[in-house]
This record gives structure tokens, sequence and C-alpha cells, in this order.
């Protein structure tokens, strides 16, 4: 998502959320003749989302990690743990194409001074309370899910394509592992925070 309208979500209210994709590499493929082939130089876009998708679920598991200690909430700590693998299955790819990682080590760590805010705006939304913790979590997820479309939409490579087809499939459970929270705490059906209402009840299965 651009960051101006995330930063919009924050002046209204909301939760904000990410940040700026770094550009990278031309296109061009090759082959080894004879062997194995190298990985092929990826197109500027599918760089940039590469070292995108990496911060992004970093971010996500930083917040989680984050909320988990303050609400103690089992959710967060779950969730938090298979952004952590997500995080590396994009690490894998980074490595593989010769990208240089953009991560930093540390829990709300960001090199993006932007990003550094944003990480911040989240943390501040979610230290709220517990519902807003978990709808932060949720909306973590409906943004996240539409970038990973969106970036699949931008490669042809197969092995990304089937990282970021996982990368979804996890996004969907966390959502419906928040909204579950989020039900049970409200007693009225979750309404929709970034994807459309219909989109978020079929992912549901509603």
């Amino acid at each position: 998502m651009k960051r101006n309208t995330w930063s919009s979500l924050v002046l209204c209210g909301l939760v904000s959320g990410w940040l700026m994709q770094p550009a990278m590499a031309g296109k061009g493929k090759g082959n080894g003749g004879g062997k194995p082939a190298p990985a092929p130089v990826l197109t500027e876009a599918e760089a940039a989302d590469l070292l995108f998708m990496r911060e992004e679920e970093k971010l996500a598991r930083d917040v989680y990690i984050i909320l988990y200690a303050e609400w103690g909430n089992q959710v967060f700590d779950n969730i938090s743990q298979s952004e952590q693998k997500h995080t590396d299955t994009v690490l894998g790819l980074i490595e593989k194409y010769g990208l240089s990682d953009p991560a930093l080590p540390g829990i709300g760590d960001f090199a993006d001074e932007e990003l550094q805010h944003l990480f911040n705006d989240l943390i501040a939304a979610g230290m709220a309370g517990q519902l807003e913790a978990l709808m932060v979590g949720a909306l973590i997820e409906e943004v996240d899910m539409e970038d990973i479309v969106l970036a699949m939409d931008r490669t042809d490579e197969a092995d990304i394509l089937n990282a970021y087809g996982n990368l979804l499939d996890g996004s969907g459970n966390h959502l419906n592992s928040f909204v579950k929270n989020i039900e049970a705490m409200t007693g009225v059906p979750y309404v929709a925070q970034w994807l459309t209402q219909e989109e978020v009840n079929e992912l549901l299965g509603r």
C-alpha cells in the first residue's frame, strides 16, 4: 500500500501501515548451458516486491510480539511465530536472487524512517485496548493479502508465486483467527477495515 494512503488512515484515527518499495535490478533470463541454471535476474517490480514483502512480514511479526507481551492473548504469539516463518521464506528468495536484505534484526527496528513511524502508529493503536489490538491484527492481515495478490500479478517466477501463495493462505488463516477473537469479545459480526466486506466474508467462508 502507498504510504500516503496509510497516513490518511492515521489521520482518520485508524491504524496505519506500510512502507515504500525500493527499486532494484533489470530483466534478463539466463541459463547455464548444461550447468544448473542460475537464478534469473528479476524485474525492478519483482525485486521491489520481495524487499517490500520481507519488511511487511517482519513488521507484522514485530507488532504481534509486542501486542502479545502487552495483552497476553495467545493469538498474537501463535501468529507472530507464523510471521517469522513468512519473513524467513521471503529472505530465502532475497538471497537466492542476490538482493540485499533490508530488514534490521531488532524487534521494532527499521532502517526506513517512515516505516519506523508507521510501526510506532500501529503499536500506539494496539496499546489502546485488547479489542483495538485485535483490530490492528485483522487490519494488518487484510492489507497484507491485498499486497500479496498485487505482487503475484507482477511476477511469473514459479518459486516466488509459490511462496506468495503460501503467504496468502497464511494471512487468510490469521485474519480468521483475529476475527474469531474480535467477535467473541464484541458479540457482533466483524466489519471489514480494508478489503470489501464481500471479500472478507468470502475469506471467512460466510
